[in-house]
């Protein structure tokens, strides 16, 4: 299979994007958020995490651009910048089935989880 890829940004800035996704906690937001906008505390909630570190992932994915935010009243609500952003999870989770065991298995990346 040859396929070329058209890259209009250096991998060093790929690369940073792809950070954004490594986290579990990041990730798991990015798939709660893709159901639709939620409260902070909703996603607390769903993520059984404390205010504190799920507002500073949110921060995180806000300032890459992931993620947006609204106020209503003292709420804020959050959602996805981006449909790419959820194309993304999909083109992951489409690989991972193809590829999921190898990578669990792979020595050369760990996570928290796996730590």
């Amino acid at each position: 299979m040859s396929a070329t890829i058209q890259s209009a940004a250096p991998s060093a800035t790929a690369a940073k994007l792809f950070c954004g996704f490594s986290d579990p906690t990041r990730l798991t937001i990015i798939t709660t958020l893709a159901d639709g906008e939620q409260r902070v505390s909703d996603i607390v909630t769903a993520l059984n995490g404390s205010q504190g570190n799920i507002s500073g992932h949110l921060k995180c994915l806000r300032e890459c651009g992931l993620v947006t935010d609204r106020r209503a009243g003292r709420e804020v609500y959050y959602r996805i910048a981006h449909d790419e952003v959820i194309d993304v999870v999909r083109s992951a989770e489409r690989l991972l089935a193809l590829t999921g065991e190898n990578i669990d298995l792979c020595p050369n990346y760990t996570t928290n989880a796996n730590a």
